[in-house]
């Protein structure tokens, strides 16, 4: 083997070596993982639904907190499907006592959370019966991918005629759909 190509394999192996020596090097300096912080959890009355996956709830004696339902994502207001998807959503929790457990924010302003009414889980219940989907990752159909399999096994809501459009690709198509009117006090 000449000189010139020792070298280089001696360049090639040297600088992985180096890192994992250096990383080596840093784990006993590295503080204990913290602890991830505790969910939040928030009751009160729902009192707007502004989507199928958007509703706000208002703890006694507190300001009202935009919701976004975690792991489903629900028609467009505009979007087929969209209106009957809002109008699941207020039907189950509309002016009733919700829990809320917040797990974070979504891209925007919204909490992120799972909300229970009279001891359901909303967002499950909706994927189930057809008013949403599974959120998407890169890598897989999401976490309720066994609800979205059995509401478009028996046809349920928005996989009822087939064709039904994500919304993410929805929006990439169409652009973003106007302001929602929410279902509110106002329309008891």
């Amino acid at each position: 083997m000449n000189s010139k190509r020792r070298r280089r394999l001696a360049r090639l192996f040297a600088l992985p070596a180096l890192a994992c020596a250096a990383a080596g090097a840093l784990v006993p300096t590295v503080a204990s993982p913290r602890k991830p912080p505790e969910p939040v959890t928030i009751e009160g009355e729902v009192t707007a639904v502004t989507r199928g996956d958007t509703l706000w709830i208002t703890p006694a004696g507190g300001a009202a907190v935009e919701i976004r339902l975690r792991d489903i994502d629900a028609p467009e207001p505009c979007q087929a499907w969209g209106e009957e998807s809002r109008q699941a959503l207020a039907e189950q929790a509309l002016h009733k006592t919700a829990s809320a457990r917040i797990s974070g924010r979504d891209g925007g302003h919204r909490l992120l959370a799972s909300v229970r009414v009279e001891g359901r889980d909303l967002g499950p219940w909706l994927v189930e019966e057809g008013d949403a989907w599974s959120i998407r990752t890169r890598w897989d159909r999401g976490p309720l991918v066994k609800q979205e399999t059995v509401a478009r096994a028996f046809g349920r809501g928005l996989h009822a005629a087939g064709g039904a459009v994500m919304p993410r690709d929805f929006r990439r198509t169409h652009g973003p759909c106007p302001p929602a009117t929410p279902a509110s006090a106002a329309s008891r």
